[in-house]
């Protein structure tokens, strides 16, 4: 499957209507970013059930606000609409792949009902 380029508009939408979807916080300038997209672009070959996204800091400055950027490249994963995964640096091939592997795997019934808990126990002690 080919990266897509997410903007503002498009942003929403793609984690909507993709179950897993892994997006790249990138900037031009990056050397590390560069370095990084070859091994994106490759990996996101073999994965025909990942939409694989970049989103360019400099261009989409309120994306990367919104999900508090603070270092490129980063990566997020959505699974369900829900991050699973939010981590800046680039990595290995082996390393990313093998990220994938263990996201797809996750029990996603599993991980929402301890996020749900988490937030009933946050909003419990809110309370007291």
């Amino acid at each position: 499957m080919a990266v897509v380029e997410l903007n503002q508009s498009g942003f929403e939408a793609a984690i909507e209507e993709n179950n897993f979807v892994i997006v790249d916080f990138w900037a031009p300038w990056c050397g590390p970013c560069r370095s990084f997209a070859p091994v994106y672009e490759k990996v996101s070959a073999d994965f025909d059930d990942i939409l694989f996204a970049k989103v360019n800091t400099e261009d989409e400055q309120e994306i990367a606000a919104h999900f508090r950027i603070r270092s490129i490249p980063t990566l997020m994963i959505f699974r369900d609409q829900t991050i699973i995964y939010a981590q800046p640096g680039a990595m290995p091939e082996g390393a990313f792949r093998e990220l994938l592997t263990k996201a797809r795997e996750l029990d996603m019934a599993e991980v929402k009902r301890q996020e749900a808990e988490r937030r009933d126990a946050s909003q419990a002690s809110g309370n007291a």
